[in-house]
């Protein structure tokens, strides 16, 4: 299997709901890394597996949507907490409807799957793993 990882970042604030959350129910700011990697078993006619700009750009667009907002405030995230966790499938799906949409380029058709990882810091970090319409996920496959 094939990657490419792309990297930005976003600044954001939120809070969250439960008591598992302590003093982070509170508002508060994050900024977090954000790599994006995308993946497939075979390069395409160009020997890549992504262009790289391309997918820079489509990171950077979704980003764009999140970057210096108050997520609570946000209509997507109604009634979610906005964790790592939430962030990063929000930001893998929204990608993956780019790559569907040809945003990221007619070779990125063979693209497999995407993993989108938030650093919170250089000690945490969370991913979201996903699979891309069309693509037979790992472990699957015919006989």
């Amino acid at each position: 299997m094939f990657s490419v990882t792309v990297r930005d970042h976003i600044m954001i604030a939120h809070s969250f709901r439960g008591e598992v959350f302590g003093p982070a129910q509170r508002l508060h700011g994050a900024t977090f890394v954000v790599d994006a990697t995308f993946r497939r078993p075979d390069l395409d006619d160009d020997g890549i597996v992504v262009d790289i700009g391309l997918a820079t750009d489509q990171l950077k667009a979704v980003l764009g949507e999140l970057n210096y907002r108050n997520l609570d405030d946000e209509p997507a995230f109604a009634g979610r907490n906005t964790t790592t966790e939430v962030l990063a499938s929000t930001i893998a799906d929204r990608l993956a409807d780019r790559v569907a949409a040809g945003q990221l380029g007619g070779g990125a058709r063979g693209l497999t799957g995407i993993t989108v990882t938030l650093h919170e810091s250089h000690v945490a970090w969370a991913s979201y793993e996903r699979a891309l319409p069309g693509s037979t996920a790992v472990g699957e496959g015919t006989a």
